[in-house]
Order: structure tokens, then sequence, then C-alpha cells
């Protein structure tokens, strides 16, 4: 991505690793499962944005706690960076190695799915297996675990817990730090935080899960985890719903609110560019209507009762829905595939952007109430900076998350638009400012807006953040350079 200005800090200066020490590490994990051939380490220095081209001296690949505790020890005692990384799918550079000095820790061979708790409702696992299966062994229990992402058939636990991950499920179960009872990391010095606790009620002090929990290996290793399982819904329906505006979109929220509860799992905006985007790139997108709208939701209703009473909800809710005259037409699934058919698309928008060229990303929130103001201004402030801009502006309405996503101009040169990434960032982040929002919702810090965070965040914040930072890492080994600088 030549011509990006995002302000990235320097590349750290670490002195590159002797062969003496490189095999001490090697010895650790068994020559095959330390990495240094150019080859070998591509998959885990590229990234899916490409914002951060990856240097390291070699990939650890451990396949116990056990092998992760002897790593960080040496490495705290020969003051050796290292960057933990899970399915490598972060966009803020969080798991990217910066430096021929640093070794990248990869956890996906701690993929243990340790124990499933149907009473208690818990399963235990290790922190690299992958989402998908933590859903399928939840599903195989006839639970549910309702941490949902569009790159859940690849990334893993740890780094969902590491970076807090959201996703689409957020409005009715919380994100990652919601759903983790229980943590077990490796500390800086190689001690092993043993805190897998199955406890839903635990008020012993100060809590180190969440700390660890959002760190972004900053501050630990994570090893596994205790997650929280839900009963399966018994009935679910999922609707695509064309609308006017974000404001009819926000009043539709009220009205799904008011009929479904606790039982509303799901509203999501997305506008009819995006949408445009999807159908043009994405293999087997269909219109779900036959009318094109500026604006759409996808809502889903579940219920613990019965597929009836789940579709009743559904279709009350949508009545008084057009009875205000706020839907505009409305395709209610007709089958789980199609429900899932739905999901995919809103899914597949930001990969459904990159055929249309570069584009400049954010990943922000305000206030739910204040959403269609956000978009408005932002809307007029960045086509007024780059006339022909096209945005993409899509998320989760219920929780004020708002990927707010600006496609090149057609023709344009991409480059050239890409150099104004920072600029852009500045006309946005500002106005998400003076809503008192966050320009990190649910993606992390990382690398990206490490800069930004220290600029903005209160001084006796960042003082804190970097006081827990020296506490759990006196020697700047875990992930230094990402979140804080010290």
């Amino acid at each position: 991505m030549t011509g990006i200005d995002i302000a990235l800090p320097t590349d750290p200066d670490d002195a590159p690793l002797s062969e003496a020490l490189r095999a001490r590490f090697a010895a650790i994990v068994g020559t095959a499962n330390a990495l240094t051939e150019a080859a070998d380490l591509a998959a885990y220095l590229e990234e899916p944005r490409g914002l951060f081209p990856g240097r390291a001296a070699m990939v650890l690949r451990p396949k116990t706690v056990e092998e992760v505790s002897a790593i960080l020890r040496l490495a705290d005692e020969t003051k050796t960076p290292i960057v933990p990384q899970g399915g490598n799918t972060g966009l803020t550079g969080g798991q990217s190695p910066r430096s021929p000095g640093q070794i990248v820790l990869s956890l996906s061979r701690l993929d243990r799915i340790r124990a499933v708790d149907p009473v208690g409702r818990t399963i235990t696992v290790d922190a690299g297996v992958v989402l998908q299966r933590v859903q399928e062994a939840a599903d195989e229990a006839g639970l549910l675990f309702p941490l949902s992402l569009g790159s859940e058939g690849s990334c893993e636990i740890g780094g969902n817990l590491a970076s807090n991950a959201g996703g689409t499920g957020v409005l009715a179960y919380g994100n990652s730090r919601e759903l983790c009872l229980g943590i077990e990391a490796v500390l800086a010095g190689g001690e092993i935080f043993h805190g897998l606790r199955r406890l839903k009620k635990d008020n012993r002090g100060y809590d180190i899960r969440d700390l660890l929990v959002g760190s972004e290996g900053t501050l630990g290793v994570i090893t596994g985890a205790v997650l929280r399982l839900f009963p399966k819904p018994a009935g679910r329906e999922v609707a695509f719903v064309g609308l006017a505006s974000p404001e009819a979109a926000l009043k539709l929220l009220r009205i799904a609110e008011r009929h479904a509860g606790g039982g509303l799992t799901g509203f999501e905006f997305l506008p009819r560019l995006g949408l445009d985007f999807v159908l043009r790139h994405i293999e087997g997108a269909r219109d779900p209507m036959a009318q094109a709208h500026p604006w759409y939701v996808l809502v889903e209703v579940s219920s613990s009762r019965s597929a009836e009473d789940a579709r009743e909800t559904m279709e009350a809710l949508l009545a008084e829905g057009f009875e205000a005259g706020i839907v505009a037409d409305a395709a209610i699934a007709a089958s789980l595939a199609q429900g899932d058919a739905f999901w995919h698309m809103r899914e597949s928008m930001s990969w459904a952007q990159k055929p249309e060229g570069g584009s400049i990303k954010h990943d922000v929130s305000v206030p739910v109430a204040r959403v269609p103001e956000f978009l408005e201004k932002a809307g007029a402030a960045v086509t007024a900076a780059i006339p022909g801009a096209r945005i993409c502006a899509f998320g989760h309405l219920g929780d004020g998350n708002v990927h707010y996503n600006i496609s090149q101009p057609v023709g344009a040169d991409t480059a050239g638009f890409l150099s104004r990434w920072r600029e852009i960032n500045g006309l946005v982040h500002g106005l998400v400012a003076e809503m008192d929002g966050s320009f990190s919702a649910e993606h992390g810090i990382g690398l990206l807006k490490r800069e930004e965070l220290a600029r903005t965040k209160p001084a006796l914040e960042m003082h804190l953040m970097r006081s827990i930072k020296r506490i759990f890492d006196r020697n700047n080994i875990l992930n230094p350079g990402k979140v804080v600088q010290i």
C-alpha cells in the first residue's frame, strides 16, 4: 500500500539475535517449531491490511504452557522482545513484529478444548483454538458461544481476548471481556497466572483477568480461558429491512428493543453503497429486495421459547415499523440458510471494498442516539475534503460502533488518496471526540493508534497505563511499542 501516511512510529532499533541465543530459544520448542527461513516466516509477517510489513528473527511455536513459560523466562533474562500472535487477523498491527531482533510467539499449537461444562455453561480452551471450533463445540453440547466475527474461521481465542473483540453479538451478550470468566496467562518473567476460574461471582480484590483481556499481549501472554456459554435459542429469525435514513434505523431499534427485549441478538445498519459493493464482488450474494433503498438494517430476534415466538416477535416489530412509516420494505429469511446468507452479506462488507480501490478505514463509537448526527456531519466533512469520496459506513447500531470506511473516488489515484489517511483520520476522529466517543471501538490500539492514544487520552489515564505496564513487564519485552510506549 505505497503512499499511505498514517504516522506510524519508527521501527525499534533492536539488536539482531545471536546464533547462540537463537539456538537456546529453538531448544525449548524443538527445531521443527523454531522457524527462521524467510519462506516459513512470511505468513507471520504479513497482516490483513498490508500496513505493517513485518520483520522478525524467528517464529517460535510452543505446544504447552510450560514451553511458553520457558520462552518468556529466557526472553526476560536476555531482554529479547516477544510479539505474541494468534490467528494474525488483527487490523491495527498489534500482532506484527517490527524488528529483526524480535521473536514472534505463535500460540496456534496450543489448540486443545480442555473441558465443556454443560451444567455450569462454560468451556475451557487453549488460546490457539480457532473461534469457529469453540462455536461448534458449544453447539455440540446444545449451547451457544455468541462471539461472532467475520474472521471466525481463522481468528483464535487468545487474540480475541487480547484485543477484547466485539463482533455482531455485543448487543445481547457483550464483548469478549463479558464472555470470559477465567484466564490463564504467562507473565513476562515466565510466571504462570493460574486464573482458570469458572465462577460467575468472585469479588476478591483487583481483577487481573480484566487487565489481561484487552491488553494486546503487552501485560502477559494468554494461554487459556474459561468462556461463558448460553442456552441455544429455540427460535431465530433474521430480517433484512429497507429504510430511508439512519434516523429511521434508530427509531426501528427502539421498536425492536421494546418488542424483543434481551431477545434482540442483532441490529446492524448498512448503506446501499456497501450492499452494491457486496453484490458486485461477493460470489453468491443476492439483493434481498426488488427495489433499492438508501439504508438497510439487519435485524435478528432469538427466542428461548420457540421458533413461533421468534417469528411472532419479528412480525410484530416490523408491523409497527411499517405502520409508523419507518420501514419501507422488509424480507424475513425463509430459512436458516437464507438468514445466514443475509449475515454473510453484512460480514463481507469490508472485504467487498477491496476491489473498489483504496479505503481509509475507521473503527469508532459514539453514543447510540448520536449515530445519525455523526454520519451526517462526518459525511459532509469528508466529501468536502475529498469530492467524490464514497462513504461506506456500517456497523453495530445497538452499541454505537460505526465502521466508517471511505473508498476512493471512482478513477482516483490510489496512492494519492491513501496519502490523505492521516488528514481524514483527523477529521473523523475530531468529530468523534466532540461527541465524547472513541476512535477505537473494537479493533484495539496496536501500533496504528498508539500515538493518537497518547495524544488524546487524559494524562492521568496514560500515567496509570504506563505504570501498570512497568509492573507487569519491567524489561519491556512483551509486545514492546504496542498500545503504550514506556
